[in-house]
């Protein structure tokens, strides 16, 4: 049995909250258990210096945790002068997961930038990111649109996240942080609605994995990905 009690293809309580925060174009507070990330997207009417004039845009994410997001106070990254190598990884993989899935010629010349911020850390915060951001994003289009600006929202499909891995010589699906420190098998899958893979990072952590193994993840984060699909185009559709 999980820590959680969860079955093995079970993921934890997901909510979604739109219009988290009043000032930015696109807010949602995504919650996957205890996990809970604030995510906001900001449009710029201008793009970066080796893009202008291209008639294209760009998308591009930061990622940060709360000082008090886990059990010991972590040091702001700000005070250290640099940001963590992780830090780093993980707001590149926001961006690209992103970026797979919006058309950035019918964006325009106009960049859309992503601030993920971990206020609670209990596992899978990078993929709780980028399933919220991905809302945020599509709220922060649609509102183009509904201004005039875009004929219609560039967005082509969702884009969700999960993590699965080997759990006491078991795949399980969503991971918490109990279950993420001591697995066999730690794995990020990034998906997008048509079922079309953006990113897998799979690592053995103790024992090696099978291929019939790693054929049992996917199929969990496939399921995974289509239930988070369903909730967020069920957010999307609440005024």
């Amino acid at each position: 049995m999980r820590p959680s009690q969860r079955q093995p293809h079970q993921l934890r309580d997901i909510r979604i909250t739109r219009g988290f925060t009043k000032h930015a174009e696109g807010s949602v507070l995504i919650e996957f258990g205890d996990t809970r990330v604030l995510c906001t997207a900001s449009v710029e009417e201008s793009v970066p210096g080796f893009l202008r004039g291209k008639g294209t845009g760009w998308l591009t994410a930061e990622y940060g945790m709360l000082p008090r997001a886990t059990h010991t106070r972590g040091a702001r990254e700000a005070a250290k002068g640099k940001q963590s190598g992780r830090t780093q990884e993980i707001q590149r993989l926001i961006g690209r997961s992103l970026r797979a899935v919006v058309d950035m010629n019918a964006l325009g010349e106009r960049q859309v930038i992503i601030d993920c911020d971990v206020l609670q850390a209990d596992g899978g915060t990078r993929t709780a990111a980028i399933t919220g951001a991905c809302v945020a994003v599509h709220e922060a289009l649609d509102g183009l649109v509904r201004r005039g600006l875009l004929t219609a929202n560039p967005m082509r499909e969702l884009v969700a996240a999960v993590s699965v891995g080997i759990y006491n010589g078991v795949p399980v699906l969503d991971l918490d942080y109990p279950e993420d420190s001591a697995c066999d098998t730690d794995m990020n899958v990034v998906m997008t609605a048509s079922g079309h893979f953006v990113e897998v990072q799979g690592t053995a952590e103790g024992h090696a994995f099978t291929r019939a193994q790693l054929d049992a993840l996917l199929d969990l984060a496939t399921t995974g990905i289509a239930e988070l699909n369903a909730l967020q185009r069920d957010a999307l559709a609440q005024d």
